[in-house]
């Protein structure tokens, strides 16, 4: 059971926040694709230093067991404790553009309170514009610019950016929560999906943060450099393509993958459902081959904060 205490903390540092900011949303949780919501905190976090404005708390909403804080251990001492960061905060991009930033994990607990809070927040702060992003996989190649699905309230994003629309059920996250809520509450949201190729789904693939910043960017006009990830992305890909080379195989599914793209985003007749998975190799497959090089890149747990 959560912990019975408050759902969160105002900070007595808070500097003052102009009203009529957009606010952003990345929460991980039950799906992250190419790690893309993880690395667009990391680039927040690093890149843009926002000042904590809400601290949610650990106690009430996380589940220490599913997510357990990190320590660092040195020799015969413990020298630090990190644990998971929920927090609604005062941020500027490249440009100096204010906006405010909720970013960390995605509760385990107290969804409908945390939604109440994260409506009384946009209410209180006179939020213009709420805009979120996660990722998931898909049977898409890396050879084509990473698509989305858009959702929420701003007809003209789902109009011009939306190449993927299903009628279907999913399992929710809480970002799909403050969506619905928001939604009925007459506020400005757009949702993106990622759709990641699901070989690289459980690879930190830079492409993945790339597109989410970029999605971001389409909907606020808010700036965001990404140098790093990009000089990043250009190495990734290259390993990645002198892998693809080497196997006949995994040059074969990327043909297929590619065919099967370009026709469904040619609105062809005999374009073959984008989720349709009956002739492919499983991701696990497809995850194999790429393993022996993906995992001896630098790692980027050493850099990276919880």
């Amino acid at each position: 059971m959560p912990f019975p205490g408050p759902l969160f903390e105002r900070s007595a540092s808070a500097p003052p926040v102009p009203r009529g900011l957009p606010l952003v949303i990345a929460l991980t949780g039950f799906t992250d694709a190419g790690s893309a919501v993880s690395r667009v905190i990391d680039y927040f976090r690093d890149e843009l230093s926002p000042t904590p404005l809400v601290v949610f708390s650990n106690d009430a909403l996380l589940d220490y067991r599913a997510r357990r804080p990190l320590v660092s251990f040195e020799k015969d001492h413990l020298t630090d404790y990190r644990p998971q960061r929920l927090e609604l905060s005062f941020a500027h991009d490249a440009l100096g553009q204010p906006f405010l930033l909720l970013a960390g994990y995605e509760p385990d607990f107290g969804w409908d309170a945390f939604a109440q809070a994260v409506l009384d927040f946009v209410e209180a702060f006179g939020v213009s514009t709420v805009t979120w992003v996660h990722a998931i996989p898909m049977p898409v190649p890396h050879t084509r610019p990473i698509g989305t699905t858009v959702s929420g309230t701003r007809a003209e994003l789902t109009e011009a950016h939306s190449v993927w629309q299903p009628h279907t059920q999913v399992p929710a996250t809480a970002g799909h929560l403050l969506e619905y809520r928001l939604s009925a509450a007459g506020v400005r949201i757009a949702g993106f999906v990622l759709l990641i190729p699901h070989y690289l789904g459980d690879t930190e693939y830079p492409a993945a943060a790339l597109a989410a910043l970029d999605s971001l960017t389409v909907a606020t006009g808010l700036v965001f450099a990404g140098d790093e990830l990009r000089d990043e992305n250009r190495d990734y890909l290259t390993k990645v393509s002198e892998q693809i080379e080497g196997s006949e195989e995994l040059a074969r599914m990327v043909q297929g993958l590619e065919e099967r793209y370009d026709a469904y985003m040619a609105g062809s007749t005999l374009a073959t459902p984008m989720v349709h998975m009956g002739d492919l190799p499983s991701a696990d497959e497809l995850a194999a081959e790429l393993e022996r090089f993906l995992a001896t890149r630098p790692g980027d747990d050493d850099k990276r904060g919880s």
